[in-house]
């Protein structure tokens, strides 16, 4: 039978694949729709009534592509949603929330040297951020109904920026960008499954009863898509952002969030503007070079600390933990010349991951990761480039199983 830290972690691997997976789904599919209605020819006096069309090849097939304004003349036989690409994708990265921050909130969600919170209020001031996205972003799109659609872009750009330098100032470095990724997809999510979704059903049931559909219910889901749209770039980089401490793991990763928002803008600008036939950006480049580059330097700045005073209720389990002692001389030994504040090996300027494994205390505070990349597998050390031998691997594991009790 699998240890149970084994399964867990493949519990994960199962979310984390979905996720992906899903996500992949509905970001082709919105990123296809975009660019076909871009595309459409709409100079043509189509016999069927559509606003546009177009001809497109793949796969070695032909595909003659219409678009109605508002609806068809009478409701088709087969029609196919595209929805559940959305729900899964949401759904999927909620629950790998719950898995690595809400149930390992005292590693990876609070920090006590920026804000001193239980795992249960950081877990509740969570979910009522993502819950606060949502209305806050759908009271701005209808105060900003009929006015200029770039003011209403940039009143959502400051509620983004605002909440990135909030959730810095209450969660973790990880978990403040994640988290503003997962409030960009709660908005993204809840465009689809709150407007864009409910607006084409009174469409369809206006066909289905021989009413003509008011064309306003496809005007605000365009709107909605269009946002989705702009959005999905930041949200991917700020979903990857975990991995990279330089992003982060800074003073100055709010502006970093803020600016990967503005590179999303500048490059679905161009492709949105290529696929419209409406000319060739090309400053868009150059500008999300320069922005790109902003990131990086601020990125050089001094880093945010990882790591709180005290051990949290878990580490200190580990810390008295039989076997801890060689764990310890394991560790420093074997890890702590890569992980740690000036590392040791050639070619590296920081620690990898941003993990730090130089003392008891940091030792304690990783114990997951240790056992996961170093006990029950041998990821680490890379190519096993400091000679850890199967003994010392197996005193990782003792150590962890004695300090999970």
């Amino acid at each position: 039978m699998y240890d149970w830290a084994v399964l867990w972690a493949w519990i994960e691997i199962a979310a984390r694949w979905t996720h992906v997976i899903t996500a992949i789904a509905w970001i082709g599919s919105s990123f296809y729709f975009i660019a076909l209605d871009l595309g459409l020819y709409r100079d043509r006096n189509l016999a069927s009534g559509a606003d546009g069309e177009e001809w497109q090849v793949h796969g070695g097939g032909f595909y003659h592509i219409q678009k109605y304004l508002v609806a068809p003349a009478s409701m088709p036989e087969h029609l196919t949603w595209f929805k559940w690409e959305s729900y899964a994708t949401w759904l999927s990265g909620f629950t790998m929330l719950v898995l690595v921050y809400y149930l390992g909130a005292e590693f990876y969600l609070i920090d006590p040297s920026v804000m001193e919170l239980t795992v249960t209020q950081a877990v509740l001031i969570s979910i009522a951020s993502l819950a606060f996205g949502w209305l806050a972003y759908n009271t701005l799109c209808r105060v900003f109904v009929n006015a200029n659609q770039t003011a209403l872009m940039v009143a959502l750009f400051v509620l983004l920026v605002a909440m990135a330098w909030g959730y810095t100032q209450v969660f973790s470095g990880r978990a403040a960008l994640l988290h503003l990724g997962a409030f960009t997809a709660t908005i993204m999510s809840g465009n689809v499954f709150l407007v864009i979704i409910p607006n084409q059903k009174i469409v369809v049931a206006d066909l289905k009863a021989g009413r003509k559909p008011d064309p306003k219910y496809g005007k605000i889901a365009k709107q909605r898509s269009t946002h989705n749209n702009y959005l999905t770039l930041p949200v991917l980089f700020l979903m990857l952002s975990n991995h990279y401490p330089l992003v982060f793991a800074t003073e100055y990763n709010w502006l970093i969030a803020a600016l990967v928002f503005l590179m999303g803008v500048t490059i679905r600008h161009w492709f949105n503007t290529v696929h419209a036939r409406k000319g060739n950006p090309h400053w868009t480049w150059p500008l999300t070079v320069a922005l790109f580059l902003l990131a990086m330097w601020l990125s050089a700045q001094p880093m945010r600390k990882a790591e709180g005073e005290a051990l949290g209720p878990k580490a200190h389990s580990f810390a008295q933990a039989a076997g801890f002692e060689d764990v310890v001389s394991i560790v420093q030994g074997r890890c702590s010349m890569c992980h740690a504040a000036e590392p040791a090996w050639a070619g590296l300027y920081w620690p990898p991951k941003g993990v730090r494994l130089e003392t008891p205390e940091q030792i304690a505070e990783h114990a997951e990761q240790i056992a996961m990349q170093a006990g029950y597998s041998h990821a680490m050390p890379p190519a096993n480039l400091s000679s850890m031998e199967p003994e010392e691997r197996a005193a990782i594991v003792a150590w962890f199983r004695a300090g999970r009790g």
